[in-house]
């Protein structure tokens, strides 16, 4: 029987916006006039487990606080590429605010950038808690494991992530953690996901937000 679920944390890329496009489109305006030679959308992508910060100071070290600073104002002013979050996903945050859902957020993204996304759809209200990535590389079981000692009255059955990555199904599993994962974003991997056997698996936020207002 499905225990009630009494937190819910979400990353972001691809979970909450599709974000995706938007990081990958920062990261060439910003690092090809430095690399000097263009990058494909799988360099870019290939980069990705450090946080903006971190894969910049491996890259390009003697221009790191140039770089940084460029990276920011433009994953700011590219914004206009991602406006909005994924239909519903308003609409969803409200109802399990409003059922007393504890709700928090786990991105492998760097503060500043994910404080902008947040800042760009008006969510900083929502979530108690926010944590980020590692400049040193992938840190999401400590995330995870963050929010759920300050959550230490809440089983681990009783809380859910929900990522949209091949990778959080992983980290969750180390944390022994449900993962729900999120697959409605155009740079989902279901074929991935799929063999690695999560929790759950939807293709559209409706039918996610319906299956979690039945078990919340």
């Amino acid at each position: 029987m499905q225990k009630t679920i009494k937190g819910v944390i979400f990353d972001l890329d691809g979970t909450i916006a599709n974000t995706l496009p938007l990081c990958i489109a920062a990261f060439r305006k910003t690092m090809e006039p430095l690399t000097k030679h263009p990058l494909t959308d799988d360099d870019i992508t290939a980069m990705f487990g450090p946080t903006e910060e971190g894969t910049i100071r491996s890259l390009v070290p003697s221009y790191y606080n140039q770089a940084i600073s460029d990276f920011h104002k433009n994953y700011a002013e590219l914004h206009s590429m991602c406006p909005e979050p994924f239909k519903g996903i308003t609409e969803l945050l409200i109802e399990l605010r409003n059922k007393g859902v504890k709700l928090a957020m786990v991105t492998g993204k760097g503060p500043r950038s994910a404080n902008i996304s947040l800042d760009q759809f008006g969510y900083n209200h929502y979530f108690e808690r926010l944590e980020t990535g590692s400049p040193d590389g992938p840190n999401k079981p400590a995330g995870l494991m963050n929010i759920l000692n300050e959550w230490h009255d809440l089983t681990r059955d009783e809380v859910i992530y929900v990522g949209d990555a091949p990778s959080d199904i992983i980290a969750c599993r180390e944390v022994n953690l449900p993962i729900i994962s999120a697959c409605w974003a155009e740079t989902a991997q279901p074929s991935k996901i799929e063999k690695l056997n999560p929790n759950h698996i939807f293709y559209d936020v409706p039918a996610f937000s319906r299956w979690l207002m039945n078990v919340t």
